[in-house]
């Protein structure tokens, strides 16, 4: 792990548990995967140990027992629980950071503490739904999609963050032709499967059972599907989603391709709700984030589990070193 630059780990809401969760993941990696938080140190828990560098390169000769820190002056110190508008810009110029470490080669990759999205609003007029649109817009407009990540697990919603009423109306041919080749790409360069298999859920019950149950899966996603496969992807579908994730099934893919929010997390959240990463497909560079947002209600408390973050960095760096090779 050595050979690759650090992970550059942005803060996220100061008044989270991004900071508490930062210090924790020091104590579980050390030195074993250096990375660095770019933030206010005042932010971190009172009591911190940390050592504040001038350049990522730096992170490596830290002690394993203290967090490296890239200093970034915010606005106003942070409470925790208690979201400051002062602080949103800040939040923003860490991302910035980040994403500029990693293009210039000071980082191997970024991974970004949750961020609060109506903090950021109201602070600062941030126009983002939320990390992937504004990393996809600092790569210069890269298309892009995000992919829920654990040991047992990988999936991908084709449609996001809009009400179940849209789903039908949102999901395209094209749209979901351009999930699945993000997908397939960012498998090969990001994850090292040489050769992905990708499983396809249907959108409808039962994947439609023949045109009873909605004609989407035979009118959209089954085409897409064949067209692909005579392409020679290893790719199959539409499946009924509620036969998709048991053991027995999950070792037949790589990743399982989903037509809408719930259908995707619902079943990763349940095989793995505290390792969870999520990550950008499509980047230029390599961005995983916890899959957890800022849980205002229990910063500063110091029982906030780092598990999520500490395998989004862990994950953050291994795709780094795929790239590499």
């Amino acid at each position: 792990m050595a050979d690759l630059a650090p992970v550059a780990l942005s803060c996220g809401e100061p008044a989270g548990i991004g900071p508490e969760i930062a210090v924790k993941a020091r104590a579980v990696l050390g030195r074993a995967l250096p990375f660095l938080w770019i933030g206010d140190p005042r932010h971190l828990p009172q009591g911190t140990d940390f050592t504040e560098i001038a350049r990522p390169a730096e992170a490596v000769a830290v002690p394993p027992d203290r967090l490296p820190v890239l200093p970034l002056p915010f606005a106003a110190p942070a409470t925790p629980g208690v979201l400051e508008p002062a602080n949103a810009a800040g939040v923003i110029a860490a991302i910035r950071r980040g994403v500029e470490l990693v293009q210039t080669g000071e980082a191997s990759a970024i991974c970004t503490a949750p961020l609060h999205k109506k903090a950021l609003k109201d602070g600062a007029g941030f126009a983002f739904p939320g990390h992937t649109e504004f990393l996809a817009d600092l790569a210069g407009g890269a298309d892009v999609v995000m992919m829920l990540a654990a040991p047992e697990l990988r999936v991908v919603p084709v449609t996001i963050h809009i009400p179940l009423a849209e789903v039908s109306a949102a999901l395209t041919a094209d749209l979901l032709e351009r999930a699945i080749r993000i997908t397939h790409a960012g498998l090969v360069r990001d994850f090292g499967i040489s050769a992905p298999r990708l499983a396809v859920a249907g959108l409808n019950p039962h994947a439609g059972e023949g045109g009873a149950m909605g004609h989407e899966d035979a009118t959209v996603i089954a085409p897409v599907v064949t067209r692909l496969a005579a392409e020679g992807m290893a790719i199959f579908g539409p499946l009924p989603a509620d036969t998709m994730f048991h053991p027995r099934a999950r070792a037949a893919y790589d990743v399982a391709i989903c037509m809408y929010h719930d259908q995707a997390l619902i079943p990763i959240k349940t095989v793995n709700f505290d390792g969870g990463v999520n990550v950008t497909l499509g980047l230029p560079f390599v961005r995983t984030s916890p899959d957890h947002g800022t849980a205002l209600d229990i910063a500063g408390r110091g029982i906030a589990e780092p598990s999520s973050l500490v395998a989004a960095l862990r994950m953050a760096h291994d795709m780094a070193a795929a790239r590499g090779r």
